[in-house]
């Protein structure tokens, strides 16, 4: 068969390498000890395939900070499953069918999916994928996995656009200046110069919160309880600053009455929980893109072989924008 540039054999073994989990990373940011590269075959034998399944290459993968959190190896109230030792890490990725036992597919179509393996090839039942990628209207492949993607999609179930007064806290100047400047907030401020959270949320909210958009958890949002209006929405999709603890060790909310006394609304969520509403985020999505009402950056690291330093940069605030993979040229 013939695809895309490249040529494959019905009968051709594949090389292609994965990352897999070694040891749980129980605390601190994992490690070389924790996460490995392996070579693995893959066959293209069409009676290797089982039906509707797919054999993928792939182009792109993200790399999030919510991935560290099914490192641990413990049942302690984390919100998603641990992978299993020897198990190769998956992610949110963009890959190209090379091969294809299902008639939804066909070769060379792009597809899009949540559960993407770390790998450069893989073979998966074609429902791991959320949806096929036309390569239309002057969106790019990296838009999907950006504003169309987790970032993007997690920020549409938590808030959408309400035509806020926004503020952001971010971990450089660099990136204060950013969110101003390009990304169109009202201000910010860096959360690593602030000695005094509730200072800082003083200067920048002197008439209260009313939305919280929450993916670090811990002291900021502490603070961020003392500053809330009456009947406030606090949106929670992660706890970033805790990923790295044994729970007894991550940081606690003392304030927790003013919930009650100001009657805020606090509710968590996980974007899988919303994938039946993924085609209706993409079209309104597409549609502020096209409007040009959405602006963001990527960090693009080459080569599978950069999974583990991508995903420990995460937790340093080196990167500027939004950390991607590109596995293979498109």
């Amino acid at each position: 068969m013939f695809n895309g540039g490249r040529q494959f054999c019905s009968f051709q073994l594949l090389e292609s390498r994965e990352w897999y989990l070694a040891a749980y990373a129980s605390d601190g940011v994992p490690n070389s000890d924790h996460l490995k590269l392996r070579n693995v075959k893959l066959s293209l034998a069409a009676d290797s395939i089982p039906d509707r399944h797919v054999a993928v290459e792939t182009l792109f993968l993200a790399v999030d900070p919510y991935l560290r959190s099914q490192m641990n190896g413990r049942d302690d109230g984390l919100y998603l499953p641990q992978f299993q030792l020897n198990q190769v890490i998956k992610s949110f990725g963009i890959g190209r069918v090379i091969l294809s036992k299902d008639d939804k597919y066909g070769e060379g179509d792009i597809v899009l999916g949540p559960i993407f393996p770390i790998a450069e090839y893989f073979v998966a039942p074609s429902e791991f994928f959320v949806r096929k990628i036309e390569q239309t209207n002057g969106i790019s492949l990296l838009d999907y996995l950006t504003p169309l993607g987790t970032p993007g999609f997690a920020a549409w179930v938590g808030i959408e656009l309400k035509g806020c007064r926004v503020i952001g806290s971010t971990g450089s100047d660099e990136k204060v200046k950013l969110i101003k400047e390009e990304f169109g907030y009202d201000d910010g401020f860096n959360y690593n110069k602030e000695t005094d959270f509730e200072a800082a949320l003083s200067k920048h909210f002197p008439n209260g919160i009313d939305i919280y958009l929450d993916n670090v958890g811990g002291k900021m949002l502490e603070a961020v309880l003392n500053h809330v209006n009456k009947k406030a929405t606090v949106s929670i999709c992660g706890m970033m600053s805790e990923y790295n603890k044994v729970w007894t060790e991550r940081e606690g909310i003392r304030n927790l009455l003013n919930v009650v006394g100001k009657e805020v609304r606090i509710e968590g969520f996980m974007i899988g929980s919303y994938l039946n509403r993924f085609g209706e985020f993409a079209k309104e999505m597409e549609e502020y893109m096209k409007e040009g009402k959405l602006k963001y950056k990527n960090k693009i690291n080459n080569g599978i072989e950069s999974f583990l330093e991508s995903l420990r940069s995460l937790f340093s605030s080196s990167n500027v924008g939004k950390v991607i993979i590109q596995v293979k040229a498109n």
